[in-house]
Parts: structure tokens; sequence; C-alpha cells
């Protein structure tokens, strides 16, 4: 059974940049064909996806995070990171990795979540 676990600093400074890493373990991130996303929690509100790095290796982000967002990976490692850049108090947030089975659509796996307050 696959698990995600996030890792990371928990506050941040307005302007500095985010970075989350995510350690896969029970299956591979170049596994055919599953898509490795970050999605966010703001406090109070609902769910929102920031981007993906597929199982070979390219990367589709959401268009309102774009200009701000970079996913990389370690295969070696078995993780992908989340690069969040000129961070502000509007992106405090859980966030979260969540592995997509491409042929379902479907988020079958979940990491725990990690809290990161983005202080001004």
């Amino acid at each position: 059974q696959v698990q995600l676990q996030e890792s990371g600093p928990g506050l941040q400074k307005s302007s500095q940049t985010l970075s989350l890493t995510c350690t896969v373990s029970g299956g591979s991130i170049t596994t055919m064909y599953y898509f490795w996303s970050w999605i966010r929690q703001p406090p109070g509100k609902g769910l929102e996806w920031i981007g993906y790095m597929s199982y070979s290796g390219y990367t589709i982000y959401s268009p309102s995070l774009k200009s701000r967002t970079s996913i990389s990976r370690d295969t070696s490692k078995n993780e992908f990171t989340l690069q969040l850049s000129s961070v502000t108090p509007e992106d405090t947030a859980v966030y979260y990795c969540a592995r997509e089975d491409g042929t379902t659509k479907v988020w079958d796996a979940w990491g725990q979540g990690t809290l990161v307050t983005v202080s001004s």
C-alpha cells in the first residue's frame, strides 16, 4: 500500500519561498500512469489544487499559481518537492501531497497534510 508523507517548515515569512517534500513509500513515483499532486486547503476554505508531476516527469500547474510554482522530483529518493515563491499570508494552508490514478481519475492516496503558516 502506497504511503505519502509531507515534510517541511511549518512557518514562513512573507516573500520567502515555501519548500515542501513528499516522500513516497510502497510504490514508485515513476510507475505508469500515476500523477503526483500538491493540494492545499486554507483555513475555512475548500481544497485548491496546486499542480502535479506525472510518472514521466512532466508538470502541470494551476493557472492561478503557475507563475510562483515549481514541482520537481528525486527518483533516487522516491520523493517530489513543491516550491512556492513569494509567499504571503494568503498562502497559509494545510498542504497535502496526493496520488492520482490516471486511469480512474481518482486521488487514491493522500499524505496526512502539513500546516504552513505565513507571517507578514
